[in-house]
């Protein structure tokens, strides 16, 4: 689950970190007040769940609450990337000297919590990867004992932070942000930019805060920070319905039960040329209503040249996973076509309900994968 940056802000620091003052505006009038309270310039940003808001025209600088009016006025309503903005953060304006990049995240490779840190702050982070490697740090957390005292002064010296009280400073910024990471059981924790001022000091300018969905359970206070018009209609409806849902960049739907399953399919179309336009695990058991309501999410994608069925009937027969198939299909009119492979438990009565309809069954996964490339390329 991602939190708003306003959100991540108050996370942070709860944990002690130095964020800039300042609060969230639904209205332009709300803007000017908070602009008022403040009694500066301020930076006024759209609270949106995708990156690039500056560029799209969602970051702006106002001298006056006047000018944090007019500018909220401009930015609210405005269409990011497909989101809607409902919400801007006003905060200081902050003059500074650098800026700096420091995260946190789950790293599986060392089964450890990694803590990153860039003298090359303010861009993103894959980007510094990819033109300046040499400039990224990272320092594995100790798994029982967190992040050490020594561990998180030398991610300050190898980053140019020689001032010993500055880098005491964010010696304590990280493990903050080590502790904020792992008692919100998050997936990411990511400050950028961490800026140093003129007088020297620390100041976290922007934060993002990803959280493990699967534990939200143990954090109902966070859990209330789920923004539902924030996510795209697609993943709330799927969210909704107990339907694991994510949208890729290809052309061909997926209907699979089982996340193992979805991730092999997905693997399977690549290796027959296609390109897959979602992971979707439709989960254990398939009535027709939840067959349905996937088909439809499925179908929402525009991309969607054809539809693959995937199901492995266990627990779940699969002439009843047939059955909700075609029943979804009759409620759900499309010209998309549809390929078909079920096998498990009662299979071959399955196989025989999907001859009678306008699905185009396949006996294997390869075979389904390799018609629905097809089918999306018009051949069959």
């Amino acid at each position: 689950m991602k939190l708003h940056e306003y959100q991540a802000r108050d996370l942070l620091a709860r944990y002690g970190i130095p964020v800039t003052g300042g609060g969230v505006a639904v209205t332009p009038a709300e803007a000017r007040a908070i602009a008022e309270q403040i009694g500066g310039p301020v930076v006024v940003k759209a609270q949106v769940h995708v990156g690039g808001r500056g560029k799209a025209g969602g970051v702006k600088l106002a001298q006056t609450p006047a000018e944090a009016e007019q500018v909220a006025r401009q930015i609210l309503g405005m269409n990011i990337k497909g989101l809607t903005v409902e919400k801007v953060l006003v905060a200081e304006a902050v003059s500074y000297e650098r800026e700096i990049y420091l995260s946190a995240i789950l790293d599986r490779g060392s089964k450890r919590v990694m803590m990153i840190a860039s003298a090359e702050g303010g861009v993103e982070i894959e980007e510094v990867a990819k033109t300046k490697p040499e400039a990224i740090v990272k320092i594995p957390a100790h798994p029982t004992m967190g992040l050490l005292d020594f561990q998180a002064r030398e991610l300050a010296f190898r980053i140019g932070l020689r001032d010993g009280k500055q880098a005491r400073q964010f010696a304590q910024i990280a493990s903050a942000l080590y502790r904020a990471f792992v008692e919100s059981d998050a997936s990411l924790a990511e400050i950028n930019p961490l800026v140093v001022k003129a007088d020297g000091s620390l100041l976290a300018l922007d934060s993002k805060v990803l959280l493990d969905e699967s534990a939200l359970f143990r954090h109902p206070d966070l859990a209330a920070l789920h923004d539902p018009s924030a996510e795209p209609e697609a993943e709330r409806r799927a969210r909704e319905a107990n339907i694991t849902y994510i949208k890729l960049d290809g052309n061909i739907g997926c209907m699979v039960n089982g996340a193992g399953l979805a991730m092999a399919t997905m693997d399977v179309i690549k290796l027959s040329g296609g390109e897959p336009a979602n992971f979707l695990d439709i989960g254990g058991g398939a009535s027709k209503e939840k067959v349905k309501t996937a088909l439809q999410i499925i179908l929402s994608d525009p991309n969607v040249k054809a539809v693959l069925f995937n199901i492995f009937g266990g627990i779940t027969r699969v002439d009843e996973v047939a059955r909700g198939i075609i029943a979804a299909l009759e409620e759900v009119p499309t010209n998309v076509p549809m390929v078909a492979r079920l096998v498990g438990t009662n299979e071959e009565a399955g196989r025989a309900l999907l001859a009678e309809s306008k699905l185009i069954p396949a006996a294997t996964l390869a075979e389904g994968a390799q018609k629905a490339v097809a089918a999306a390329r018009g051949e069959l």
